[in-house]
């Protein structure tokens, strides 16, 4: 499969500026926020709709589908095949620690690729943290922020789920950087992104049980702890682990190490 063309990579670009301008336009601290958590939410109905579908989604089929997963795959496998995936994940990490100007940083995580690869079998197991090479987590989304670029109002995406305006454009730019699926026939990527999602989810069945019963109203807690989570993401304020973000509906305590 062929490498994505220049125009394509251009056209992006765009994209990504028209993104930032509009989360510039729309910063929380010169429109107000849309409620007593500080979170400006002006499309609040239609972000309430696309997490009704997100969750009606995940009730009815990926729930049951990772807790056949979950009964199948012992824990210890589904925590290899994360760090498997993650480890395939290092191109962005290590773009956007250099764009952040982390050299340190860019350069613990270029050695915990070539010891996961090979010492680690493909990433499947992680002996560059007891070497002493800690994980990151960074994509195109913390690096706007870091330079500046405000995240926008708060916007629920089909599937995706919690993100922003700067979030967005940054998943788009995150996607280009990535070679392995360039590749691979698309019946590959489909099945390979599958197992991905269903694995994590499987990995997180009683937290997001949990947080449902807890939450008054769920929206708002995703919403909340999203946004926050970012926030804490892009001023590093949390604690890199050797997991990453595991919580695909960020509920994790944001000060707290993801194990």
């Amino acid at each position: 499969m062929k490498r994505t063309p220049a125009p394509r990579v251009a056209l992006f670009a765009l994209l990504l500026m028209a993104v930032a301008a509009t989360a510039s336009a729309q910063d929380p601290a010169a429109s107000g926020s849309d409620d007593d958590s500080g979170i400006h939410d002006p499309w609040e109905g239609m972000n309430r709709g696309i997490f009704s579908f997100n969750e009606g989604l995940d009730r009815w089929f990926l729930e049951p589908v990772a807790t056949g997963w979950d009964f199948v795959f012992p824990d210890p496998v589904q925590t290899s095949l994360k760090r498997f995936f993650q480890n395939l994940g290092f191109p962005v990490v290590f773009v956007n620690n250099l764009l952040q100007a982390k050299p340190v940083a860019a350069a613990q995580d270029l050695g915990r690729f070539l010891v996961n690869t090979t010492a680690g079998m493909a990433g499947f197991f992680d002996p560059a943290t007891h070497i002493g090479l800690p994980a990151h987590d960074e994509d195109f989304g913390q690096t706007l922020g870091v330079w500046g670029v405000p995240p926008g109002p708060y916007l629920v995406l089909p599937l995706l789920g919690p993100s922003s305006p700067r979030d967005t454009g940054g998943l788009i730019v995150d996607a280009t950087t990535l070679v392995y699926p360039l590749y691979l026939p698309w019946f590959v990527n489909l099945a390979s992104t599958s197992v991905n999602v269903v694995n994590r989810r499987s990995l997180l069945l009683e937290t997001i049980r949990e947080e449902r019963a807890a939450a008054f109203d769920f929206y708002v807690a995703v919403r909340n702890a999203h946004v926050q989570r970012r926030a804490n993401q892009v001023s590093d304020h949390e604690t890199d682990s050797e997991e990453g973000d595991d919580d695909l509906y960020d509920l994790e305590p944001v000060d707290e190490e993801t194990q």
